[in-house]
């Protein structure tokens, strides 16, 4: 039989119970709290709060520090943010997925996008929107070999791969296999 973990409030609750327990005599007592601690485990979890989407100044101020800028107009004229934008389709600073898309590319992951799930979902990455390989293959950059990295492109191909016919997905296998020739050069062979 699965446990599942109690939370903190339930684990408070136990504690107290236990004590009154430990002091009560009478056997009704033990009873009552034994009662009482049975309906604590069956009521539903509390569900976590879902994360809020930053707010465009927040947004904007992360890329402004990360490209040391003050204004969206510093940025615009800033050297570092033209060749880091070049080639780009032109930008539309008045537009949040703008900063959005700034954000995700040279900052991180957006707060309410963590553990994604739907197609491109691999690992709780959206693999079309962030180029996280290492979170893809569930690896560690610091400690992964290319065996590692092959086997782990290895099962992740042998669900996409588009000649698998009930999950192949070409898009999927082509950016996967742009992720694992990212990776492969990054690590020294064994010698």
């Amino acid at each position: 039989m699965a446990t599942t973990p109690l939370t903190p409030k339930v684990q408070e609750e136990i504690t107290k119970l236990s004590q009154k327990s430990q002091k009560s005599e009478t056997f009704s007592k033990d009873q009552e709290l034994t009662e009482k601690y049975d309906r604590i485990l069956k009521t539903p979890s509390e569900k976590p709060s879902k994360i809020q989407p930053l707010k465009i100044q927040d947004l904007k101020e992360a890329i402004y520090e990360h490209f040391g800028v003050k204004n969206t107009d510093e940025l615009k004229k800033s050297e570092r943010f033209k060749m880091a934008t070049d080639g780009m389709d032109e930008l539309n600073f008045a537009e949040k997925q703008t900063w959005e898309m700034l954000y995700r590319k040279w900052i991180d992951i957006l707060p309410d996008e963590t553990n994604e799930e739907g197609y491109g979902c691999i690992n709780g990455s959206n693999i079309f929107k962030y180029f996280r390989p290492w979170q893809v293959f569930n690896l560690d950059s610091k400690t992964a070999t290319q065996d590692d990295i092959k086997t782990a492109f290895r099962q992740l191909s042998k669900i996409y791969h588009p000649d698998n016919q009930e999950t192949g997905d070409r898009k999927i296998f082509e950016r996967l296999m742009q992720m694992y020739n990212s990776l492969i050069p990054a690590i020294p062979k064994k010698s």
